[in-house]
């Protein structure tokens, strides 16, 4: 064994776990770790709902010793699918909170995905244990059904009932993750430089822009350079989550940086550097990356629905846009023309001028400047706090502005097997419907030998002599159609329906 390998394991020490907290909208992921922090999170954020994804320290005491663990809360709603990636990403472990009241649900099965991915070793936190209709043993049904056997069910993934709101069982979910912990066997080394992810980013009029970074190995102290791609920032100070002032950080720990020459990508990788010119040179290199990732849209014979989106943080972008290009159908695909951190601007509604598009924001304000050009030019500037609600929004006036086409569409047919009588523009002729329904008032095209010979309207329709509204599948009728065209026995009618699609 070499001597470097060596000093390497020998500098190796245990590191705190980061744990990434996963699941359903409103399954209770914040309210437990608004317990875990004994803080108040919740009541703060917009319909309850966490809109970025936060980090946390806490030090917990497992088997009456001092535990350290990071927490990473991220949002349940669908819309976050690519902020919960990077959240499994950088996570060692994670707790998926499922509602033992309301079940598996959709965005359940698609964060199991997640995880099953990413291959990360995971807990289940049977939440709302206290309410009447909890159903554990049916939770744990649905998990089997979707591939997952726990504990006691054949399994081996762990799971505990807990109550967020009532502190029930969390003291048992703690001891499981710090077993799942020591199981990893996590270390990092403190003697190296500081490496992990950016897991945040946003722009403060005053201080300029700062991003979260996520130490997973080495130190971070200032008077250092740290660098991610196309972007860096010197290491002036270093601020912890609770907002204080650090001189050095290290492994499992999430700080804030401010300073950065351009907005950190988050999801990338950081390094940190002794030398600025070591960060200059890492950022320039790696900048190209962020360009192989960006997804291209290919535009075909689709109309544009153009949008301008301005957001408070680099991460709510991220996952806005990713949304907003779903939103695409066969006729219409969203185009975003300009995005950016923080507030809208004139500039942005001379952007958005140029093509009429669409003036979107989201935790942020429009200057006077942008209020005045959008109240002359009639441009829409919609603000929102809660991400699915402008997603929904959006998705609306696509819809709304969708080119409609009318397509001929045939909505029933019959054959003519008897002719009664004529009288000018009027005939009355027997039929029996081949498919669909026949109406009272309908055009019909008439065909001879597969051929289209003429149009006629149906002024009246009878069964068995009795005037009804309609004829179905099958059904023999009498009917009275006005046409210049003489019909005769053995001709079609079809009746032809104008429909948008």
């Amino acid at each position: 064994m070499s001597t470097s390998i060596k000093k390497e394991i020998k500098n190796l020490s245990p590191r705190p776990p980061i744990v990434v907290v996963m699941g359903h909208i409103d399954h209770g992921k914040s309210t437990l770790l608004d317990y875990i922090r004994k803080t108040n999170i919740t009541k703060k954020e917009a319909g309850g709902i966490t809109q970025h994804i936060s980090a946390y320290e806490t030090e917990c005491e497992i088997g009456g010793q001092k535990r350290k663990i990071t927490f990473l809360d991220t949002p349940g709603h669908e819309a976050f699918c690519s902020i919960r990636a990077r959240g499994a990403l950088v996570a060692d472990i994670a707790v998926l909170v499922i509602s033992a009241e309301d079940g598996i649900k959709p965005q359940t099965i698609e964060t199991l995905d997640c995880i099953k991915k990413d291959g990360m070793p995971f807990i289940i936190a049977l939440n709302k244990i206290d309410r009447p209709s909890a159903d554990i043993d049916k939770i744990k049904t649905g998990l089997a059904e979707n591939g997952v056997l726990v504990e006691g069910w054949g399994g081996t993934v762990p799971v505990v009932a807990i109550s967020a709101k009532t502190g029930e069982g969390i003291a048992d979910l703690l001891e499981m993750v710090a077993l799942q912990s020591d199981m990893e066997e996590l270390t990092g080394n403190l003697f190296v430089s500081a490496e992990g992810f950016v897991i945040e980013s946003s722009l403060d009029p005053k201080q300029g822009i700062s991003a979260t970074l996520l130490i997973k190995n080495g130190s971070l102290k200032t008077g250092m350079f740290v660098a991610t791609e196309g972007a860096y920032a010197p290491v002036r100070a270093i601020e912890n989550y609770k907002g204080e002032n650090l001189k050095e950080a290290s492994f499992s720990s999430p700080v804030r940086i401010v300073g950065w020459n351009a907005q950190p990508k988050v999801g990338s990788q950081f390094k940190t550097f002794i030398k600025k010119e070591e960060a200059i040179l890492f950022a320039e290199k790696h900048a190209d990356e962020s360009e192989k990732n960006c997804q291209n849209t290919s535009l075909n014979s689709r109309t544009c629905f153009w949008v301008v989106i301005k957001a408070d943080t680099s991460g709510s972008l991220d996952a806005i846009e990713q949304e907003l290009l779903k939103l695409g159908n066969e006729k219409m695909v969203v185009k975003i023309i300009s995005k950016g951190i923080g507030a809208i601007t004139e500039r942005d509604l001379k952007i958005a001028n140029i093509k009429n598009s669409l003036v979107l924001g989201f935790n942020v304000s429009a200057d006077k400047n942008a209020i005045a050009l959008a109240t002359r030019n009639n441009i829409e500037i919609k603000i929102y706090k809660i991400i699915y609600e402008l997603i929904d929004f959006v998705k609306e006036k696509v819809e709304e502005a969708t080119p409609v086409e009318k397509v001929e569409t045939i909505t029933g047919s019959a054959k003519i097997i008897r002719v009664f009588s004529k009288n000018k523009d009027k005939q009355v002729v027997g039929g029996r419907v081949a498919e669909g329904e026949i109406k009272s008032g309908e055009i019909v095209k008439i065909f001879r030998r597969d051929a289209e010979i003429g149009e006629g309207k149906i002024k009246e329709l009878q069964i068995q002599k009795i005037k009804t509204a309609s004829v179905k599948e099958s059904q023999e009728f009498g009917v009275m159609i006005e046409s210049k065209l003489e019909i005769a026995e053995g001709d079609v009618i079809k009746v032809v329906s104008l429909v948008n699609k």
